[in-house]
């Protein structure tokens, strides 16, 4: 029904919308057809007015002539048409089609938004109107002619009022289809700005870790060409192994800018892949210990991703930043929350320190961002005995029991 309804109402929103826009001339110009036409019909019903002239046709096509720049010149336009609509009525024409350029300038001042200009000109030539209509009318065309009728000037005021009481509606729905079309496009445009930090950081997590690992193998490899060949060549494999890692995550993360809709070529990483980093750390001469507590469950995608990124990011650091040579990883499984914690006991390596504003880059500020975004919280920090320790809380919601999740409890 709510369907129906915006389908039914769409061709007058169209119209309302497209209303102010587009080739004024043409409007301005079936304006003027209508006023000449209606013109000599009024002149025969109103035996009474002066006969239609020269002056009183060029007056009717004067206020349209003055539309074809209501777009540009809304007020300007709605008081110089209700000065040739003065004009008319003070020469003693008919009554009857000088209104409809009035009308449409007054329109389009409402509309734009200039509702004081066209409840302005409507006043005006009101008042007008009744100055001589009821005292003016002695000294002006047509001879003879006596005061007009009250009934009369009370009903015209009345059919004025509910025309701008139209033209406020119109104004007012304008406005809040304006208001919505904005707040669409806010939002558009908030949704693109944070799938570009969900790529950046994707791609930073993924580069940062794949060649913290290739430059750590390149160093062995270089130390040990001459003297240990077999160990190089081990070396230069897991270069190898790390780099087309590297490359098929980069691709992943670059699916997310295909066409939407479709499906993406490979699953995101989880906790399925810790073992992966484990042994692309040992291969970086750092030995990892991980360890599981509570029952282990099928987390989110969203949870699951980031709790591998975190772990990812953590070890990175470890390796490029720290002279440890062991590092430990926990998972809690708690009933309504995942508990991960990276530590190491070794200090620094020389180069920044971990969780420095230049140690860390985008890491820890990828990290943050990451738990802010799932609502959890996350401490990092030197450790009491020596060391770094990284410690997240990841909200859980309508987590499934699963039994091979990895680690196992």
């Amino acid at each position: 029904m709510g369907e129906q309804r915006e389908r039914l109402g769409s061709p007058w929103r169209r119209w309302v919308e497209r209303t102010g826009r587009g080739p004024a001339w043409r409007s301005a110009l079936f304006v003027a057809v209508l006023a000449q036409l209606g013109a000599g019909w009024a002149g025969q019903a109103q035996t009474g007015r002066v006969t239609l002239d020269w002056f009183g046709r060029l007056l009717l096509l004067l206020g349209p002539a003055l539309l074809v720049l209501r777009h540009r010149y809304p007020v300007a336009v709605a008081f110089g048409v209700c000065a040739v609509t003065l004009t008319y009525l003070g020469a003693g024409f008919p009554y009857g089609p000088e209104f409809l350029s009035l009308g449409v300038a007054c329109f389009a001042a409402a509309v734009a938004g200039h509702r004081w200009a066209a409840w302005g000109a409507v006043g005006l030539v009101c008042a007008g109107h009744l100055l001589i209509g009821h005292w003016l009318y002695r000294w002006l065309p047509p001879p003879g002619d006596g005061p007009a009728s009250w009934t009369r000037d009370v009903g015209a005021v009345a059919w004025i009022l509910a025309v701008l009481a139209v033209f406020e509606l119109v104004r007012v729905r304008r406005e809040q289809w304006s208001h919505e079309r904005a707040a669409r496009v806010a939002a558009e445009r908030m949704r693109v700005d944070e799938a570009r930090l969900r790529i950046a950081r994707e791609l930073h997590d993924v580069l940062a870790h794949s060649i913290s690992v290739i430059n750590v193998q390149a160093g062995v490899g270089l130390a040990l060409l001459d003297t240990d060949p077999e160990q190089a060549r081990t070396a230069l494999t897991t270069i190898k192994e790390a780099g087309k890692e590297a490359l098929g995550e980069v691709r992943l993360v670059l699916d997310t800018l295909r066409d939407p809709g479709e499906a993406p070529r490979a699953p995101a990483p989880g906790l399925d892949r810790i073992p992966e980093l484990v042994e692309q750390a040992a291969a970086a001469g750092l030995a990892v210990e991980v360890t599981a507590e509570g029952t282990a469950r099928t987390l989110p995608p969203g949870v699951d991703l980031a709790a591998f990124r975190i772990v990812e990011e953590a070890l990175t650091n470890v390796v490029r930043h720290s002279g440890a040579r062991s590092a430990r990883v926990r998972l809690a499984w708690r009933t309504r929350a995942l508990a991960v914690r990276v530590e190491d006991d070794g200090p620094s390596s020389g180069g920044p320190a971990e969780g420095s504003p230049d140690g860390g880059g985008d890491g820890l500020v990828g990290m943050r961002e990451r738990v802010t975004a799932l609502g959890g919280t996350l401490e990092t920090g030197p450790r009491p005995g020596g060391g770094y320790a990284v410690s997240v809380t990841l909200p859980l919601e309508a987590v499934i029991p699963r039994e091979d999740q990895w680690p196992p409890a």
